[in-house]
């Protein structure tokens, strides 16, 4: 029997997130955005809510471009709120299009690839949690990381989001050392 990290499962396409995607160092700035406004609109909600409308998102935020979504106004705001494949959030989707701004700011200046992964050296922090239980929610970085997003007129990316979505994209590894992937994932990164 595979031995995976407790959060983890029971649904396939959980199990296929967590064996293939979670934890893989992501280093390519458009993929990092979408990480980050998929992590931002789970907030109050479950990821496996977000994981099964991934797709959904993609479609109706035209593959997470920033560049499109920077241009949008009200008229796409009310169409998005009518979208039933998404989590029609007036908040959200307006922070989704305040945040494709400052994403371009960042992208602009130095990348925002470079942005995120200066706060670890471009290399992912390897932890080695035994129990799910020792996993933390968020950790001092990932309230600066927050804060310095916030800054940048980022919203929706509190420390708690902060923290999942670095867990997610591979800047810390949080695979349980008794996890499958525990390995494989720490011998990534640049």
């Amino acid at each position: 029997m595979t031995s995976r990290c407790d959060w983890a499962g029971p649904e396939q396409i959980y199990l296929e997130y967590h064996d293939t995607d979670w934890g893989v160092p992501e280093y390519d700035s458009r993929a990092l955005w979408e990480k980050l406004i998929l992590d931002g609109f789970q907030a109050g909600l479950s990821w496996i809510t977000i994981l099964k409308k991934r797709e959904n998102f993609r479609a109706a935020f035209v593959g997470f471009d920033p560049d499109v979504i920077a241009e949008w106004g009200e008229a796409d705001v009310e169409h998005l709120l009518t979208d039933t494949g998404i989590i029609r959030h007036r908040g959200k989707i307006e922070a989704t299009i305040s945040n494709a701004r400052a994403w371009q700011e960042i992208q602009a200046r130095e990348g925002f690839d470079t942005f995120l992964w200066k706060y670890v050296d471009g290399k992912p922090l390897q932890n080695a949690w035994q129990t799910q239980s020792d996993v933390p929610t968020q950790t001092p970085l990932s309230v600066q990381i927050s804060k310095d997003l916030k800054a940048e007129g980022f919203k929706f990316c509190g420390p708690t989001i902060v923290y999942a979505f670095m867990e997610a994209v591979g800047m810390v590894n949080d695979h349980l050392v008794t996890c499958h992937r525990y390995e494989d994932v720490s011998a990534m990164g640049r």
